[in-house]
């Protein structure tokens, strides 16, 4: 059986690990897949890495289509997936429907968990300051360097955790508050594309057909992910 290299970034984990055993199964085709945030994933690969197959955040993709590094004509959007906010399961929900709600449930969250290095905690960071409570907010944040904040929330250790919504999600005993309002957070889109050098051409070209398929559409959606491309 043919064996395709992927990485992957953690915004999309959910509904990759979930799919590879159908793929597998319907292609003969296996994955060897490994997750992370794309700001160490991209690391990785300006260190020489080169899987067949890379899913990242879509401005670093064409980074990597522009450096000649992904074929062109095989990038593919997939998803847009978009920063949320989980609580401990049972715990009281903020409201956060508004800018001004979520600024305010920010504000009197006793602790709250993001992540460093994945495309939320980038943006997250950005929107601290641009809502004018950077300082009161890193007071009281447990700020990780990758993995998945909705764990600290589930153990209690904090109140609040923002990252992706298909993040959250991949973490049991919690419950999601909801998406960032939109006026905030239009949404990150992810994307893939096979390595120019890669020698399994034909095998990346079918898996990026099948993640970009009418036929897994719903089950993107069932991680709280937007699926662009079909369905």
């Amino acid at each position: 059986m043919a064996k395709l290299k992927v990485l992957s970034t953690l915004a999309i984990a959910g509904p990759m690990r979930e799919l590879a055993g159908r793929f597998e199964q319907s292609a003969g085709i296996e994955l060897d897949a490994e997750y992370g945030p794309t700001v160490l994933l991209m690391k990785r690969l300006e260190a020489g890495e080169r899987p067949d197959v890379v899913a990242l955040t879509q401005d670093a993709l064409a980074g990597l289509v522009k450096k000649g590094d992904v074929a062109p004509e095989s990038a593919v959007d997939l998803v847009r997936s978009f920063v949320g906010v989980a609580v401990k399961a049972g715990a009281p929900k903020p409201a956060i429907a508004t800018a001004e709600q979520f600024k305010q449930a920010l504000l009197a969250a006793r602790s709250i968990a993001y992540s460093r290095a994945g495309a939320s905690g980038l943006f997250f960071t950005a929107l601290l300051q641009s809502l004018g409570i950077a300082d009161a907010v890193n007071a009281k944040a447990t700020v990780i360097p990758q993995g998945f904040t909705a764990e600290l929330a589930a153990s209690g250790k904090v109140e609040l955790a923002v990252q992706q919504v298909s993040e959250l999600m991949a973490v049991s005993g919690v419950d999601i508050v909801g998406p960032l309002p939109r006026e905030i957070e239009p949404g990150t889109v992810f994307s893939a594309g096979l390595f120019a050098a890669s020698p399994r051409r034909a095998e990346g070209e079918r898996l990026l057909a099948f993640l970009s398929s009418k036929e897994v559409a719903p089950r993107i959606r069932a991680f709280g992910l937007e699926p662009l491309t079909a369905g």
